[in-house]
């Protein structure tokens, strides 16, 4: 990567950071192209430059979040067995929130907005997690480590969903609690359920 590539990507990285905050404090409308330059230190122009509007920024910034986090999953349970998996993306799903926690309380907020022009990109981006924990679960009902008749797209949307509203909560109400303390916790409820 030359250096110039290298600015964009960092400037990018700067923009994304900014609107996440700004998004997760005062919601997308309230917040301006202007408020985003601002707090990311670079021109207005700078954000029409690297996006085409407010909202073409909104739906990089969740490919961007949802691609890490995928990202995330993907590398958690490489060449693990299906319970230990299982445990594993638990563990990175906290991480991950515990890291970008503004994002994860935006992405929370947006899943429950119907009416948004990125609905259909969150959907699909919601998908490549959701699947990326679907195929870990499938891998635990074909080995025989859970159970066959568990519904894999229910138990993929039950562990995605409790693992986002369980760490905000945590980081919320509970930030000084350990994330040893809170995985145990989520894992014990996981396995006496699946």
């Amino acid at each position: 990567m030359d250096g110039r590539t290298r600015r964009r990507e960092d400037t990018r990285q700067r923009l994304f950071e900014a609107a996440v905050e700004l998004i997760a404090e005062q919601g997308f409308s309230a917040t301006t192209v202007d408020d985003i330059a601002l707090r990311a230190k670079v021109a207005k122009g700078t954000v029409y430059y690297n996006f085409a509007s407010k909202t073409a920024l909104f739906e990089e910034l969740l490919r961007h979040g949802i691609g890490l986090l995928t990202d995330d999953f993907r590398a958690a349970v490489r060449d693990l067995p299906p319970r230990e998996a299982v445990a594993a993306l638990i563990r990175a799903q906290l991480e991950y929130i515990r890291r970008y926690r503004a994002f994860a309380q935006l992405l929370l907020s947006e899943m429950w907005r119907t009416n948004r022009e990125w609905q259909q990109t969150l959907m699909l981006l919601r998908e490549q997690a959701i699947g990326t924990i679907a195929e870990t679960v499938q891998a635990g009902v074909d080995a025989g480590d859970l159970p066959d008749d568990l519904d894999v797209r229910v138990a993929a949307s039950a562990l995605f969903g409790v693992g986002l509203v369980v760490a905000v909560d945590w980081l919320v109400f509970q930030p000084d609690r350990p994330i040893e303390d809170v995985e145990r916790s989520l894992l014990g409820l996981v396995r006496r359920v699946v």
